[in-house]
């Protein structure tokens, strides 16, 4: 039986542009963990012989193999946007329905100057994706939370400096 003692859920947060993937590219990297992006896995979904009209599939995806992963034992850390109460809700069912502990991260970008530039100048980094619009972004559905989270913001904090205050919330999230 595998060791999930160490096996933790590291859930990304926040709407386009605001630095999410290259975080989690980086913090994965750090803590040696599966990185489960979101946009990724829709784009394949989107991108098949049989494609399908993506509503809530990349989701079901994303959870089935974090759960997979952390039943192995591993950490996985879920980049998505997160938007909706009723996500948030389901990644937290993962972890626990795996029992391993979770940290849920929301990252910001209060400078709204610096958020629209990221988004406009944003190239994509997976074959066939397309990238929102500032206006996409702006329109976005996405519920104020209601649980305690970590809140980064990426216009006061560099990669480096928002990945270490992630890892040292995990620090506390493994004593609790």
């Amino acid at each position: 039986m595998p060791d999930t003692s160490k096996a933790l859920l590291i859930i990304l947060a926040g709407l386009p542009g605001t630095g999410k993937s290259s975080i989690a590219r980086r913090l994965a990297a750090e803590v040696q963990a599966v990185h489960l992006r979101i946009d990724t896995i829709e784009n394949a979904l989107r991108h098949t012989e049989n494609p399908v009209e993506v509503t809530d599939h990349g989701y079901a995806v994303a959870f089935a193999v974090a759960a997979d992963n952390l039943r192995l034992g591993q950490t996985v850390v879920a980049d998505s946007v997160n938007p909706i109460t009723l996500t948030r809700e389901a990644w937290r069912a993962v972890a626990h329905a795996a029992n391993v502990p979770y940290l849920e991260v929301e990252l910001v970008c209060s400078d709204p100057e610096e958020h629209r530039r990221r988004v406009e100048i944003r190239v994509p980094d997976i074959e066939g994706h397309v990238q929102p619009t500032w206006q996409q972004v702006v329109d976005r559905e996405y519920d104020h939370w209601e649980t305690d989270h970590l809140v980064i913001d990426t216009a006061r904090s560099s990669i480096e400096e928002s990945v270490a205050a992630i890892r040292a919330a995990l620090q506390q999230t493994r004593r609790s």
